[in-house]
Parts: structure tokens; sequence; C-alpha cells
């Protein structure tokens, strides 16, 4: 039977309001530190490509949290998520010291992406048993949108702080935001016992099996690399929104709005796929939705003017509905015993390869312009889709879910 839940069915849920409200704290002073500290490498180093660095390494590190992934079934879910942040918190306390050398700034960067990626499969696991089974797919839909909202306001935020504090009171801001985001969890959500089993083989070893064992299911496998190329592709106008402003001699400012266009039609996307869809209908959009988000960025050939590039880029974030019905086809392929340590190492993969698309599109962009790079990333983007979107009927996967609800 196909069900239309609401975002207040997930909300109605206490241990889905403090995880919800945790990661609008963490999320918001993350981006308000990231602001910060591009500040203030510039101003002690005068390098742009240091600058830059402090934001590519904020992917790097999910590569190796994604190693460490058996931590999600060897500590309880809460505890670990709780521990992340708190050592995140004393992460950043240290960044803040004035006169920190470069390199220990860039180390501690470093150092919270790898606890943020650690903590990503517990905090989705809380996720999944703080709501019903039905309200699963509009909880993490409104995870997306407050960290889509919070990374907009926390740039917005953060310009404003630095003209209040210095950017290493920027920083102690986030280290606040990790140790508010902490208290909430622990004492707002339940004890959860992990689902999957403590062997006795190394961390690194029962991390390597785990990847084994995903990428071993043909299904899975499947998902996992829609949900990690589909986003390596679709961040080429974001990482070129600055040479394409400057290419049609538009405004700094535009750069700003440019910015935000993406994130504004996924969150549209994301709206409407809850309120208008069923799940049904969410898990069988997955494949077409996601090839239609990059439909748009075939029609950059012509080198569009900002006014007709920003409608393009908000229509294909509306795309990123897929991600509704992705999220539960995931859900219905992992074992309960896998699902802490899958979720792990798709954040893993999914940033690792975000950061590797920002520097593809860089690279492209010097070499055939970036008009052309993001019809490029169009192309393959839809080629993604058709290769690993599950384009077969939703009615095999709703058949299982439902009678491991009724078991």
């Amino acid at each position: 039977m196909s069900v239309r839940s609401r975002y207040r069915d997930a909300l109605v849920h206490r241990p889905f309001q403090a995880l919800f409200a945790a990661q609008l704290v963490s999320v918001t002073g993350t981006t308000v530190a990231a602001v910060a500290l591009t500040v203030l490498v510039y101003e002690r180093t005068t390098s742009p490509l240091l600058s830059s660095l402090t934001f590519a390494l904020g992917f790097l590190p999910y590569l190796f949290g994604g190693l460490l992934s058996a931590l999600a079934d060897r500590v309880p879910p809460r505890r670990l998520v709780v521990t992340c942040n708190l050592l995140s918190a004393g992460a950043a306390t240290a960044m803040a010291w004035p006169g920190a050398p470069i390199p220990l700034l860039l180390g501690l960067l470093v150092v919270i992406g790898m606890l943020t990626s650690l903590a990503g499969g517990s905090s989705a696991a809380l996720v999944r048993a703080a709501v019903p089974h039905d309200a699963y797919a509009p909880a993490r839909s409104l995870m997306r949108i407050v960290a889509q909202l919070a990374q907009i306001g926390g740039n917005a935020a953060g310009g404003a702080l630095l003209l209040l504090l210095s950017p290493s009171g920027a920083i102690l801001v986030n280290a606040g935001s990790f140790v508010v985001a902490a208290l909430l969890v622990r004492l707002g959500v339940g004890r959860l016992v992990p689902a999957g089993d403590a062997p006795e083989a190394s961390l690194l070893r029962d991390s390597l099996h785990g990847i084994r064992d995903v990428f071993a299911d043909r299904e899975l496998r499947r998902l996992v690399l829609l949900g990690w190329l589909v986003p390596t592709f679709s961040v080429a106008p974001e990482a070129l929104a600055a040479p394409y402003v400057a290419g049609v001699h538009g405004s700094r400012a535009l750069v700003g709005i440019w910015l935000i266009a993406l994130p504004v039609g996924t969150i549209a996307g994301d709206v409407f796929g809850v309120w208008r869809l069923d799940s049904r209908r969410q898990r069988l959009v997955v494949a077409p939705m996601a090839a239609a988000s990059f439909v748009p960025y075939l029609l950059f050939a012509p080198h569009p003017p900002i006014p007709v590039a920003l409608l393009l880029l908000a229509v294909s974030g509306f795309g990123s509905l897929y991600a509704l019905g992705l999220d539960l086809r995931v859900r219905d392929a992992a074992p309960e015993r896998l699902f802490a340590r899958v979720m792990t190492i798709n954040s893993a993969g999914l940033m690792t390869l975000q950061g590797l698309g920002f520097a593809l599109a860089g690279a492209e962009a010097q070499l055939i312009g970036s008009p052309a790079t993001i019809v490029l990333a169009g192309g393959c983007g839809l080629a993604a889709a058709a290769a690993f979107g599950p384009w077969r009927s939703a009615q095999t996967s709703e058949t299982v879910v439902s009678s491991r609800a009724s078991a």
C-alpha cells in the first residue's frame, strides 16, 4: 500500500526534533567557521591557493571516515555522535588560538571533517530509529532542507559576524555550536544499540570488509553509485560561478545569487516531492528525475545570460527530489545490520567525489570554458543516471518493505 507522509509526521517526534535542531546548529556553525577560516588564512598568508584549500580540505577527510566506517557497528550511535561533536568542539577551540600556525589550522580542519564523517552514518541511524517507518522520507528531506538553509544562512551570518568579531571569535562560535549539538542529541535522543555485530577483526580490516559487503550487493551498489555520481557532476555550475558571471561581465554580487539558485530549487523539489508524491511514486521517479536534473545543463551551450542561467539552475535543483526515493530504496536494500555503515560509506564517497567534481570542473573550464564544462557535466550526469538509475518498477521494493513492516 502506498503511503503519503507529511513533514509533521516526522516533526511530532521529540528525538527527531533534537536531531533536526542539532543539524541546524552544527551546520550553521561550521559554515560560519568556513567563512572565518578562509578570511583568516588569507589575511595571514595573502595566498589565494591556501585560502581556497580550506574549502577543499572540507571534502578530503570524508574519505578517511569511510575507511573507519566499522565504528558505526562498534559504538552506540548516540554516543558516537555526541563524542564526535565534543571532539570537534575541542578542535575548533584550538583553531581559534590567535597564534595557531597555518599547518595546524588546516590539520585541525581535517580532523573535524573526519569526525563529521564518522558521525554521519550513526546520525542517519538515529534518524531512522527516531521516526516511524512511513515518516522516514520526510525526515530525511527535512535534514537536507535544514542543511541547505543553514549553509545559506551561515554564509550570510559569517560575513556579518566578521564585522563584529575577529575570525578567531567567529571560529569559537563554531566550537559552541558543536557543544550545543552534542547536548541536544545527548538529552533529546534515546540510546540505540548498534544493529551490527562487533567482530574481532581490526577496525580498518572490518571497515574494508564492510565496504566489500556493501558493493557485493548488486542493488545496493547501483544505488550508492547513483547517489555518488549525480552530485559529482551536478556541482559544476557552483564550481564555475565566478568565472561564468565574469564571462558575461556580471556584478560580483551575482555570484552569491548564483550559488543559492541550486539550493533554492533543491528545497522546492524536496517540498513538492513530500507534499505531492506518495512513497511508491517517490521510488518510481528516482531515475527519471535524476536524469531530468541534468537536462537544463545542456541548455548552457549558447552561454545564456545570467537571468536565464539562474532559472536553469533552479529547475535543475528541483530535479533533486530524486533523493527522496533514493533514500527509501537505500533503506529498503540495506540490511539493518549494515545500515549505519552503508550511510557512513555513502557520505564518505559522496563528499570525496563532490570535492573531485569541483576540481575537475575548474580544470576543464581552463581548457574549454565554463559553458562547455557545464554542458559536459550534464552529459556525464545523464549517462550516470542511465547506467545506474533504478528504472524498473518500485513494486518489488515496496512489497519487500511491506512484508518487513508487518513481520
